[in-house]
């Protein structure tokens, strides 16, 4: 692709100062081939102020034993063991004054321990990952011996970039750096297979020896060679083919010509972040001048969060469109500009663009929820005039010409009765004539009514229940839906439905109106707790499932399935 030859902006090129970096040592070597002790006798050194001991991992715990080395002069810094507490360890470390004008010397004790750690962070995250799989899929939960398989291969990315923030913090450190790493023999390789012969292997990152400006490898106790480095002539003149012993860190530190290193680390890092923001290819555009970036971040905090929440809720409430009034708002800003912006409102805290994006989801709640209601209504309205046209009513039992219509029945049996002496009530009709009154019938009991007689004797089918309309069916499907959500916000809380529904039951069943505002205002709370216990699809698939949701148990299952028994 064609790209341009014109510089884009103006620079100015320098001489070479000629002062080394801070140094940055690697100490390799084989289990108790004295490592730890060369780096505690290196404290002592009269070109160093204090020393600052990070000492990660179980492996060896020799930092409070080493303290009785002739010399020795180094502290202890304590961390939880986190890698983040580690990090923060190195920042306090990097913070600390200058003693008497020199510089501090860091031992990171072991680096090793550090790259293992980064490497149980994927095992770990790597298993979870599979059991949710599994528990999504309705497969067998993975075993604690089962082989680890990334199938996205992005978390070891992530250990790698949590790798290099720990090298960047180093890298600006004023004082040297002394980083100890645990090696192994294992077999030479050649042409992908294996010799007769054996090689070393430093048991870390396998970039590391290209972040240091020497590598010394300990092969036994008092057997240690310099392997690499950076120096000049000046300084150290290095004969090809010769085998340099290690003689000490202060030795070291003297031949890589430390007494003028400069104050600081010379390197630019790589920024792998700014390609985003480079231009598309064949796009042109003119640079901005130098002060230009910096104008616009202090005008990007020109939109406060009252506005930015005034604003979204004016689009909410556009009378003709509001999903269009509300991109509209992220193209004015900028999705950079209203991520800066934080906001905190009934659909739960964030930024301004989560806040545009949440109510782009309501907006689509509504908009399903209205179809399906005029859907409902338009199915009753057609069923109304399809009873007025025909004129059907659902008689409670056949009744033939000549008999009497329901209402009759009803009118009669509503008038008061008086019973003549020699008379029973007569039944009603049938298909064929009523048999003549049985003339040793015995009278009814005093006290008695003809009706509650004819009630007990009459040969008449009872009354039938009047037929579910259309609409009520749908009412009581959609009630029963609430309900199942109503139950499984209860489960997600871990409390009972009673106690969930409690402020809206005190005067009995809540009606379908009360349900349904009270579930869809439980669902912020609830998407809460799914959020934090990492549940994330599930989080986004609730917050744009319909209200009602038929189709809620079907959702969750898998996560209550998921959970542990008790």
């Amino acid at each position: 692709m064609p790209g341009t030859t014109t510089p884009l902006r103006d620079r100015r090129s320098r001489k070479p100062t000629g002062q080394p970096n801070p140094p940055m040592i690697l100490l390799a070597g084989v289990e108790k081939s004295g490592k730890r002790y060369e780096a505690a006798l290196g404290s002592g050194s009269d070109l160093i102020g204090t020393t600052f001991w990070i000492q990660v991992g179980g492996n060896s715990g020799t930092a409070d034993y080493y303290g009785r080395v002739p010399g020795a002069r180094y502290e202890i810094v304590p961390h939880d063991g986190t890698f983040r507490d580690i990090l923060d360890a190195i920042r306090w470390s990097l913070s600390q004054p200058a003693e008497d004008g020199k510089r501090n010397m860091l031992v990171v004790d072991d680096v090793t321990s550090v790259w293992e750690l980064l490497s149980d962070e994927v095992a770990h995250a790597g298993r979870k990952r599979a059991e949710r799989r599994a528990n999504t899929n309705g497969r067998r939960t993975p075993r604690i011996d089962d082989p680890y398989v990334d199938e996205e291969r992005d978390l070891w990315g992530l250990a790698k970039d949590r790798w290099g923030e720990m090298l960047w913090l180093l890298r600006r450190h004023s004082g040297p750096t002394l980083l100890i790493a645990r090696q192994e023999i294992v077999t030479a390789f050649e042409n992908d297979k294996p010799t007769q012969h054996t090689t070393r292997r430093i048991k870390a990152e396998k970039n590391i020896r290209a972040a240091v400006d020497a590598v010394v490898e300990f092969h036994a106790v008092g057997e240690a060679y310099i392997t690499g480095l950076n120096v000049v002539p000046a300084h150290w003149e290095i004969r090809p083919g010769w085998t340099y012993r290690f003689e000490g860190v202060d030795h070291l530190l003297r031949k890589l010509g430390y007494a003028d290193a400069a104050e600081r680390r010379s390197a630019i890092e790589s920024r792998p972040e700014a390609y985003t923001d480079e231009p598309f290819p064949g796009v042109a555009t003119t640079p901005p001048p130098a002060a230009q970036p910096q104008a616009q971040q202090t005008r990007q905090p020109d939109l406060t969060s009252e506005e930015a929440v005034r604003l979204v809720g004016a689009a909410f409430k556009h009378p003709k469109d509001p999903r269009a009034a509300l991109l509209a708002i992220r193209e004015k800003w900028g999705t950079r500009t209203l991520r800066l912006v934080p906001t905190n409102t009934s659909l739960g805290p964030g930024t301004a663009d989560t806040l545009i994006t949440r109510s782009l989801g309501r907006l689509a709640v509504l908009a399903d929820e209205k179809s399906r209601e005029n859907k409902q209504g338009g199915e009753v309205r057609a069923e109304t005039r399809s009873e007025t046209t025909t004129g059907e009513q659902p008689p409670p039992s056949a009744a033939p010409s000549g008999t009497e219509q329901p209402g009759e029945q009803h009118q009669a049996s509503a008038e008061p009765l008086t019973p003549q002496p020699d008379e029973q009530p007569a039944p009603p009709e049938e298909a064929s004539a009523p048999p003549p009154p049985d003339p040793q019938a015995d009278e009814a009991p005093p006290g008695e009514s003809p009706e509650e007689t004819s009630a007990a004797e009459e040969p008449q089918a009872p009354p039938t229940a009047r037929r579910q309309t259309r609409s009520e069916k749908h009412m009581a499907i959609a009630r029963q839906a609430l309900m199942d959500e109503a139950d499984i916000q209860a489960r997600v809380k871990f409390i009972t439905v009673g106690e969930h529904l409690g402020p809206i039951s005190a005067e009995g069943d809540p009606g379908i109106g009360a349900l349904r505002d009270y579930v869809k205002a439980s669902r912020t709370e609830v998407l809460e707790l799914l959020e934090k216990a990492g549940e994330e699809q599930l989080a986004a698939q609730y917050r744009t499932a319909p209200m009602p949701d038929t189709t809620i148990k079907g959702r969750f299952a898998a996560y209550f399935n998921s959970a542990p028994a008790g």
